[in-house]
């Protein structure tokens, strides 16, 4: 639990000043509770030095969870950006404390993506029972990830009326509650309509499970984020796919196939719903067209 009064109006502060999702409010708080606990004391924003930084973070460098397991270096980052943000709060503020910019983040490895070709897709797609209701229902989902790049979270929390069948657009909102256009393709926008025309229900859910069909409670009836998974999963295993797929991996094919036919990376970035233009650039080393080009010509 946060005692320290400091953390308690950073957090009152972004989850008010800011509208932080639940999810950010939840990271950020486990994130500073770990860092008072690791003082053990009054948490004094005078007091916070170069040195007892450098001290926490070897503490979570040699930090082992209830299974034994270290932590990554991506997460021990997660856990120094939100200090550095608490920091950076303090001195809006005109509390003195350590400058958060004197705290530098573990370099770690450039990260890549898992993408599956457009033969392993259509795979996928056939793999799938349309003679069935839940299988219009998980070729909808399939479409709809694709078409759009949606993160899962984006796509279970979709409502019937948000989606715009026939001008096949419709907006929501990503990370940071920030909003965003998304488009649909003929193929995804056919594979929603032919869903909902054999729901018999006013649930405004736009995915929901099939599992005792009485139950008239919409987040229960609501599909949700690992059961999307489980969908994806069975069906990449179906169509004899051997590399793991996710949702976010039809989202990895969905920027990388745009940005091969000729996509500019702002587009994408803002397609994507990325607040910066490093993270949408993860997927030019597998598009490149001119080192392919340059290859091809040069290689013998």
């Amino acid at each position: 639990m946060i005692t320290s009064k400091y953390i308690k109006d950073f957090l009152a502060y972004l989850e008010v000043a800011q509208n932080k999702s639940r999810k950010t409010m939840e990271n950020y708080t486990h994130y500073l509770q770990r860092f008072e606990g690791f003082l053990a004391e009054e948490l004094n924003p005078k007091n916070l030095t170069l040195q007892k930084i450098q001290n926490y973070r070897l503490y979570l460098n040699r930090y082992k969870d209830s299974h034994g397991n270290l932590l990554g270096v991506k997460t021990q980052n997660y856990h120094i950006i939100a200090l550095r943000a608490f920091l950076k709060y303090l001195s809006k503020n005109d509390i003195k404390t350590l400058a958060p910019e004197k705290i530098e983040l573990s370099k770690i490895e450039k990260r890549t993506v898992e993408v599956i070709s457009r033969d392993e897709l259509e795979r996928l797609f056939k793999a799938v029972d349309k003679t069935t209701k839940t299988g219009d229902r998980d070729e909808a989902i399939l479409e709809t990830l694709y078409s759009t790049g949606l993160r899962v979270s984006e796509l279970t929390s979709l409502n019937r009326d948000q989606v715009d069948l026939k001008r096949r657009e419709f907006m929501v909102r990503g990370k940071g509650r920030k909003p965003r256009i998304v488009f649909l393709s003929a193929r995804a926008s056919n594979a929603i309509e032919t869903y909902l025309e054999k729901r018999n229900d006013n649930l405004r859910p736009l995915f929901i499970n099939n599992i005792k069909k009485e139950i008239l409670d919409e987040d229960k009836r609501r599909l949700t984020p690992v059961s999307v998974e489980n969908i994806v999963k069975k069906y990449a295993l179906r169509a004899g796919i051997i590399k793991k797929v996710t949702p976010h991996t039809l989202r990895h094919s969905y920027a990388t196939e745009l940005l091969i036919n000729g996509a500019d990376i702002r587009s994408v970035q803002e397609m994507l719903g990325h607040s910066s233009i490093t993270t949408t650039q993860v997927y030019t080393h597998v598009t490149d067209k001119k080192l392919r080009e340059i290859h091809e010509k040069y290689h013998r």
